[in-house]
């Protein structure tokens, strides 16, 4: 007699490389981090809807003193796409205290359908700015589409003899690939790669006296490809710095993005930001 023994099945365990699996864990953390950060910016975002206070600017005679240039810059917030100023509560909290310079957020209208135009306004601002405080120049910091707005103002009009450094986070220089149902809206088709100011952006800009400084994320959901937040232009003096383990919401919160903004806005020492230098910065 022949006795069959039937052994039970039992599934192949799926073993997932260590790299991968490193990598779910991460944009796990990245994604829990991102609601957390969204559920309290609804919290806060009415409490930036209206524009900061500020003291109204008196007309300054041509003989007024200027401040010196090696004394710090303002530095001027700006938002992204359908938010407001108070998505810079910390990081403005942290640039007073550890920077000890003047900081003001502005807010752009929810209703800007071009960048250009937002750009022009920009630059009004800056103007107002400038006169108010004494300085000559300032420096930016803008996330997502306020960094492209900026970039704008400073490459293509003239901006690069107000704003000293341009800090983007999350901004998509290269244009973005993302939420493709979202091309209704007008700003968004302007972010599209390949759209004509994505094109005017890669024209030459030989005479840009403007630092860019770039975070960018490598787990930015809202970037694709990833690497279109970074600038790339060989006529632009430019650094990017990849951020691991965070996302697009969080590029303006985390501190240790804060501190290598406020290590950005430090004057840099000659020869020490040569044009597409590329640095890194792990925070999570």
């Amino acid at each position: 007699m022949t006795i069959t023994r039937v052994l039970p099945f039992r599934p192949p365990r799926l073993q997932l490389p260590a790299r991968l699996a490193g990598l779910s864990m991460a944009l796990l953390k990245a994604t829990a981090l991102e609601v957390a950060i969204l559920a309290g910016h609804l919290l806060l975002y009415p409490s930036g809807i209206a524009q900061e206070r500020r003291l109204i600017a008196e007309p300054a005679s041509p003989d007024a003193p200027r401040l010196p240039a090696e004394s710090r810059p303002p530095v001027v917030l700006l938002h992204g796409f359908i938010d407001n100023r108070s998505v810079f509560v910390l990081l403005r909290r942290s640039l007073a205290q550890h920077g000890g310079q003047h900081v003001e957020s502005l807010n752009y209208s929810p209703l800007t359908c071009d960048i250009r135009t937002a750009a022009e306004l920009l630059g009004r601002h800056i103007e107002e700015i400038c006169e108010r405080t004494g300085h000559d120049r300032v420096d930016i910091v803008g996330h997502s589409l306020g960094g492209l707005i900026a970039r704008y103002y400073a490459q293509r009009l003239g901006g690069d003899e107000r704003v000293r450094t341009l800090v983007t986070l999350g901004t998509p220089h290269g244009g973005t690939r993302v939420v493709p149902l979202a091309d209704a809206h007008p700003i968004v088709r302007q972010m599209r790669p390949g759209s004509d100011l994505i094109e005017e952006l890669r024209e030459p800009a030989p005479d840009c006296r403007t630092r860019f400084v770039s975070f960018w994320s490598d787990l930015d959901q809202l970037m694709a490809p990833l690497e279109t937040a970074c600038v790339n232009h060989p006529d632009l003096n430019a650094q990017n710095v990849r951020v691991s383990g965070i996302g697009h919401l969080a590029l303006p919160v985390h501190p240790a993005v804060a501190s290598g903004i406020r290590q950005a806005l430090d004057p840099p020492a000659p020869g020490t930001l040569a044009t597409g230098a590329e640095s890194g910065l792990t925070v999570a």
